[in-house]
């Protein structure tokens, strides 16, 4: 079964001390940014959800940024009221994971049937596979060429065809 992970962005963006809070459209972007990079290494589906509750006149909306699909709420209308919803659906289709550090918000999604996951404890994960990608291309950078996977035989009876097809 797949795996979901429902983001509250601004609860990673206030617990991680490696975003600027002074400047919340840039963690945004840059959240989301290391949230779509998350989800391709990980394949897992991606919501990330900000609250705009507070913003006058706000009319919410959706946005994707590569694989993440990012959700900003309406004015009236929280990030822990949009995640609630999406539980609901989502419980069923894949195994869900909310990551929020508010302890309400916590009890109620596991009364649905979802898994919490603390924003420093998910962004241990995030940074723990940013590390491994980093890792694993530095140390095997050529491994997944197809070239570099063929056998002597082979590669010699490619080269010589291709040397054939050239001289013609």
């Amino acid at each position: 079964m797949k795996e979901c992970l429902l983001i509250d962005g601004y609860n990673v963006i206030f617990n991680i001390p490696e975003f600027d809070t002074l400047d919340l459209a840039h963690a945004r972007g840059r959240l989301a940014d290391i949230l779509a990079n998350y989800a391709g290494l990980t394949d897992h589906r991606v919501i990330l959800v900000f609250d705009a509750h507070r913003v006058a006149g706000g009319v919410g909306g959706k946005e994707w940024v590569n694989q993440v699909e990012v959700i900003y709420t309406a004015e009236g209308e929280t990030a822990d009221n949009v995640i609630e919803r999406l539980v609901g659906k989502l419980v069923g289709n894949c195994t869900v994971h909310v990551v929020t550090a508010d302890w309400t918000e916590q009890r109620m999604i596991w009364g649905q049937g979802a898994y919490r996951m603390h924003p420093r404890e998910f962004w241990a994960r995030v940074s723990a596979l940013r590390q491994d990608n980093k890792t694993y291309r530095k140390d095997r950078p050529a491994d997944e060429y197809l070239e570099n996977r063929l056998g002597a035989g082979t590669r010699k009876a490619l080269e010589a065809w291709r040397n054939k097809k050239l001289c013609e």
